[in-house]
């Protein structure tokens, strides 16, 4: 046992004490957006909007993460990651205090719209920071590690949340949220100024290539896209067919998702170490993820067992902690060719869009079409992305750009 605990931990050894502080960062961020989850409760309960106007705010939203995420790529490559960051905290604290004092339709959707376009400037620029401050043969590891900074915090966010409502009620959920994020604002000048980190990986292009004539890159982007709009199915319309088609209590619900975030917690570090030791390009293993996930979906529909639905999370899960730290160090080792902010800003998009149209369209077609075909649907976007990676493996092993 002390053995095995002593290999696990060195999986984490040889990343740079910067990327620990971002990943730090992270967690506090991503924990203290913790007014997400409770947003829709919120307008709903609180504020008493119809669930029509509530899927009008949400899609604000949405699309304020997409505008949030391309925007945040150009102020990076224009002014600089830490410039961008440390705004974004700021901005996205006050922003987050200011929000509470919304009542109206059109003003919560302009304020959610502004909250998620500023807070979102934040990614593109974490993950050049994250660039930079790597060894070259650290990156994968230390994009696994900033994603389970994001799956801690998200998990710690809700349980603190709920409390906060609790005791203080959603105004305390507010100004909690947006404390939270001037925290993470200071803590990051503190640890993270260029002025005492020194960059590892000075990211110098002399002759840099628009990613709009990248054309290996943009087949990335759409498989990233039907990838991010099926995952997203196990956080909208897979709770939902747990408990109407399985009959699963809110309780066994928790505990099936959760075992998401655990076996990423226990499992995601080991696992990517070991991969980046095989010869697997990082598209290759991008393309296993998908499959893992795609094969997910068309298990639900082999039986009515319900083991089935452990061994569908079993697979996505898997599928995720392969597919997604791999898929993002392929675009950072892509963004060497041109300007890394605007790369970098299009991979966070690649997910936005997705969240933008991934639970609506889950949820509209399960109302239309039923659980059964909404999977079949499902497996085919996941297909499709298959035959993109593959297409796009092909290409990159022709131009002898396969890594």
């Amino acid at each position: 046992m002390k053995t095995l605990f002593n290999n696990y931990l060195n999986t984490f050894k040889g990343l740079s004490k910067e990327v620990w502080w971002l990943a730090l960062i992270t967690f506090v961020n991503r924990a203290g957006t913790m007014v997400i989850p409770f947003l829709t409760l919120y307008l709903k309960d609180d504020l008493k909007f119809s669930v029509e106007n509530v899927s009008w705010i949400m899609a604000a939203f949405g699309l304020g993460s997409v505008a949030g995420a391309w925007i945040g790529g150009k102020l990076t490559d224009k002014i600089g990651y830490y410039k961008v960051m440390v705004r974004s905290l700021l901005s996205t604290g006050i922003l987050f205090i200011a929000l509470q004092f919304l009542n109206t339709f059109a003003s919560l959707c302009i304020g959610i719209f502004l909250v998620m376009l500023v807070a979102d400037t934040f990614r593109p620029a974490m993950f050049v920071a994250m660039s930079v401050y790597s060894k070259p043969e650290n990156k994968t590891r230390s994009v696994t590690l900033i994603r389970l900074a994001i799956n801690l915090g998200f998990s710690a966010g809700p349980a603190v949340g709920g409390l906060i409502i609790t005791t203080l009620g959603y105004s305390g959920l507010f100004w909690v949220d947006g404390i939270t994020c001037i925290l993470a604002t200071i803590l990051l000048i503190k640890v993270l100024n260029p002025r005492v980190a020194q960059p590892i990986d000075n990211i110098i292009i002399e002759n840099p290539i628009s990613i709009y004539k990248d054309k290996p890159f943009w087949i990335f982007f759409v498989a990233m896209v039907l990838f991010g709009i099926i995952f997203l199915q196990y956080f909208s319309t897979m709770p939902l067919y747990y408990k109407e088609i399985h009959g699963l209590s809110v309780l066994q619900i928790g505990i099936l998702l959760g075992l998401n975030g655990f076996f990423i917690f226990l499992l995601e570090m080991p696992l990517i170490k070991w991969l980046e030791q095989t010869k697997h390009s990082k598209i290759g293993l991008t393309l296993g993820g998908l499959i893992l996930t795609t094969l997910s979906f068309y298990l639900l529909n082999l039986t009515s067992w319900i083991g089935i639905l452990a061994i569908g999370m079993l697979f996505v899960t898997v599928g995720e902690m392969i597919g997604f730290p791999f898929s993002n160090a392929f675009a950072m080792d892509r963004a060497k060719k041109g300007k890394s902010g605007e790369y970098l800003s299009m991979y966070v998009m690649a997910f936005a869009i997705a969240n933008v149209f991934g639970h609506s369209g889950g949820l509209r077609l399960v109302g239309s079409i039923g659980y059964k075909n909404t999977w079949y649907i499902m497996g085919g976007l996941g297909l499709l992305g298959i035959v993109l990676l593959l297409y796009l493996k092909r290409v990159l092993r022709s131009k002898n750009e396969l890594t």
